[in-house]
């Protein structure tokens, strides 16, 4: 039997189930722009900390003071000048080195600034100085508190350290930087002792031990491979617990395990280079101050041009003597920083000697001869 059916129901059913339908598209609908927003959201704060992460390597590797925009601005200027290199100010020279060095550190960034929209180039290099300096900072936080320790225990002075001509032993010397006579101003055109090997320099050879101090390794280390790390500087090693470390790191890496990675890894920094040892001295020479705030003159010394006369020392010797010592410098830290590894200044003719060379040409040779005789 046939239940009659009360006349309009089936039509209010099936507005029902159509209004609920309809709601349910509308539903997805919106979870599917969430999700394309949140993934947008997502896609743009890896962006941001992808160029801060980057962004810590320029005070590390590329320029303490110079901002980017001067790089980018003077470089550009100079290519559309057309400038012959007679023409060229020192200055200018100056800042295409650095130009150079943003290149080789941020290979990317050239092709980058010529995809962006003027907005987004102007937040990138915002994001680019932000982790520039927040790196600054940290370095600074953690020396201040480290540098105190090792300097109480290694060196044990009063006050913590004097400058190569000025020997703060000397009472008289001693009054003359108090009283900042015009021969004991201390200001950035004396290197300071803390940059020498044992802290102490030779008057006739200033060459002779410079940029070799244990102090300046520690610093150097407790930045860019972790301050545990700086350690073995007092025991003289060359770098064997930085090759320890990393194998350790690969095995937890290989095993699923979260590995901390210290700034030499972030920025890719496999070797020492002049710029670095710059900014740790600056580094240095700022902690051992009496200053709290970062600035680029300090009473008589100017940050700037003794972060610039490193640089020169380095970057700009005066001849083949020269260039050789400064190579054989910058090979010394590696092997102090990175390990013991000789491989990279291996000459090509070295190279060649090796038994796997010497055994490749041996079979050669043996080859013809036996072609030769038949």
């Amino acid at each position: 039997m046939t239940v009659p059916q009360p006349q309009g129901l089936s039509q209010s059913i099936a507005v029902a189930t159509s209004e609920g339908g309809h709601q349910r598209q509308k539903i997805a609908e919106l979870e599917e722009k969430l999700q394309v927003l949140e993934s947008g959201q997502a896609a743009k704060r890896r962006e941001t900390n992808y160029y801060v992460s980057k962004g810590r390597a320029i005070r590390h590797i590329i320029t303490l003071y110079d901002a980017m925009e001067d790089l980018i601005a003077k470089n550009d200027r100079r290519c559309d000048d057309h400038k012959s290199d007679e023409n060229v100010t020192v200055n200018q020279e100056h800042l295409q080195y650095a130009y150079i060095a943003l290149n080789n550190t941020l290979p990317w960034f050239h092709q980058r600034t010529s995809e962006l929209q003027y907005n987004e180039y102007m937040q990138m290099l915002k994001k680019l100085r932000q982790g520039a300096n927040s790196a600054q900072g940290d370095d600074t936080l953690k020396l201040k508190s480290l540098i105190a320790d090792w300097v109480n225990h290694e060196l044990k002075p009063n006050p913590p350290y004097y400058f190569a001509q000025l020997n703060w032993s000397n009472p008289i010397i001693r009054a003359g930087i108090r009283d900042r006579a015009d021969s004991y101003v201390v200001m950035e055109m004396s290197w300071p002792a803390f940059l020498y090997e044992k802290y102490t320099a030779d008057p006739d050879n200033l060459e002779e031990g410079l940029f070799k101090s244990s102090l300046l390794v520690q610093a150097f280390k407790a930045i860019f491979t972790s301050p545990s790390s700086a350690k073995e500087v007092a025991n003289e090693g060359d770098g064997a617990n930085i090759i320890t470390n990393n194998r350790c790191a690969k095995k937890d890496l290989y095993s699923g395990k979260k590995v901390k990675t210290h700034v030499a890894q972030i920025i890719k920094m496999h070797k020492v280079t002049p710029r670095s040892i710059a900014y740790v001295s600056c580094q240095l020479q700022f902690t051992l101050s009496s200053v709290t705030s970062w600035r680029s003159i300090d009473n008589d010394f100017d940050y700037t041009l003794f972060w610039q006369s490193i640089i020169d020392f380095f970057e700009w010797p005066p001849g083949h003597t020269a260039q050789r010592k400064v190579e054989q410098l910058l090979a010394w830290w590696t092997r102090k920083v990175f390990g013991i590894s000789h491989r990279a200044e291996l000459s090509v003719g070295v190279k060649a000697q090796m038994s796997v060379n010497a055994l490749a040409r041996q079979r050669v040779q043996l080859d013809d001869a036996t072609f030769n005789s038949d």
